[in-house]
This record gives C-alpha cells, structure tokens and sequence, in this order.
C-alpha cells in the first residue's frame, strides 16, 4: 500500500473490558437504501453512508482466546466461531460504528450473556472450513437450532497483494458498537491495529440470516473481502446524551 488511508485507532482508558482475537475473517456487503436500514439504527445515531448508500454485511469470523481485562482466554468459552448480519451508524459528532442485527455462535453461555446485555446473538451450529488440499477456500456455515434460518458462504482470497480502497475502509474501519440496553444508547469501543485486507473471489454463498433480519438483497454482494485477522481490545460503554 502506498498513503495509509487507516483512521488512528482510538486509545482506550484503562482498565480494558475484553480483549480477543478475530481470524479468518470473511466480509461480504450489499448496497441497500438508507431508509431500509434506518429503523434498525438506536436513538441517537443515524446511518452512515458511503457513495450514497448504506450497506449491510454478513461477516463471519473465528473468535479465538476472548478474556476478561488483560487476563489470559477463557478456556473454551472464549474461543468460537461467530457469523454475524451488521449495518453500520454514525453519532451526530462523527463517531462511527457498527449495528449488530444478529450474531450466530455455538456457545450457549456466551449467547445468553450477550443477549442480557442487549447484544441479539443466535445460539447456532457453525463451522469454518479453512484451505486445505486443492480448496483454496475459507467459508463458513450456520444452522440455527429447530426451524430457524442457515447460511454457507466461502471465498477465495487473493493474496497477492493488500487492498486498502476507500469503500473497504470505510466497512472495516470501525472502532465500536452502537446497541439498545434498557432503553439507553450505548457505544462500546474498541481498538486494533489496520485489518490486512484482501480482495477475494466468492466460491459459494447459499443465505438466509440477512432475509431473516429483515432486510432484501439482490445478487452477489459488491465487496468481497478477507482479512487473515487482527487482535482488539474492548473498553468500557458510554451512554450516548440524550437516550
């Protein structure tokens, strides 16, 4: 990459919340309306657009060594993986961050504490599948218990050279979420390092989790991406003025 196009990475106060690993992280984004994805915006933030539209991604990553503070992984809990159905928002003062629609993982404890904190995880079967023999592939997989929706996607990265274009930055470059608590809004922050970005080539994508969010997409989706991943830290929530 030549010019660094990376927002600085906010500094967290101390203590930390949380940390973790992302890996294998696959991105996906359609183009949708910005009044299709406004309703799902908590009070006090609005859509954040980029070439004007909003966008809606299905992401899917592995969670490894999640802990508590600066303390070591949790065993077991701490390491999962997680698909997730996401819009992204904006504070009237620039701040940006990520809406979480639904979040499917396959540790029971780990849904019921986020779900009490207002965070709507899905308790799910995933899979990852990672390159291996003549499939270049990664992708994953999710099934959701009784009659609830699935989704498989896959891509094939290029990894011949990082990819920083303004459109993936803007969707990767996101340093918190913006979620409903006890009819409050919350931004909880976080920081990493740049994700290494990779544009990559869609082997496979058969999905209902963004239909069952409520949202309608047509084709394939407009960017495709694949980060080997990144280590962050999560900080402590703030209420947002006014909610």
């Amino acid at each position: 990459m030549s010019a660094d196009p990376w927002p600085l990475p906010p500094e967290l106060p101390r203590p930390g919340i949380m940390h973790q690993r992302w890996t294998d992280a696959v991105f996906l984004h359609w183009r949708i309306p910005r009044a299709v994805a406004a309703p799902f915006m908590p009070r006090g933030v609005e859509p954040d657009t980029f070439d004007g539209s909003a966008w809606v991604g299905l992401i899917g990553f592995r969670m490894q060594g999640a802990g508590l503070g600066h303390g070591p992984g949790i065993p077991y809990f701490g390491s999962f993986n997680e698909i997730n159905v996401r819009l992204y928002s904006r504070e009237p003062d620039g701040t940006r961050g990520v809406v979480f629609v639904s979040l499917d993982a396959s540790r029971l404890a780990v849904v019921l504490a986020a779900r009490a904190a207002g965070i709507p995880y899905v308790w799910s079967r995933t899979r990852c599948s990672a390159p291996g023999g003549a499939d270049p592939a990664t992708g994953f997989s999710v099934r959701r218990f009784g009659d609830g929706a699935r989704s498989d996607f896959a891509v094939i990265p290029e990894l011949d050279a990082e990819t920083a274009d303004p459109l993936a930055v803007h969707l990767t470059a996101r340093f918190g979420l913006h979620s409903r608590f006890r009819g409050r809004t919350l931004y909880i922050p976080n920081t990493h390092t740049p994700w290494p970005l990779y544009n990559a080539r869609l082997s496979g994508l058969d999905d209902q989790l963004v239909a069952a969010a409520g949202i309608t997409v047509t084709g394939p989706p407009e960017s495709v991406l694949f980060s080997p991943g990144v280590r962050t830290q999560f900080g402590r929530p703030r209420v947002l003025d006014g909610t």
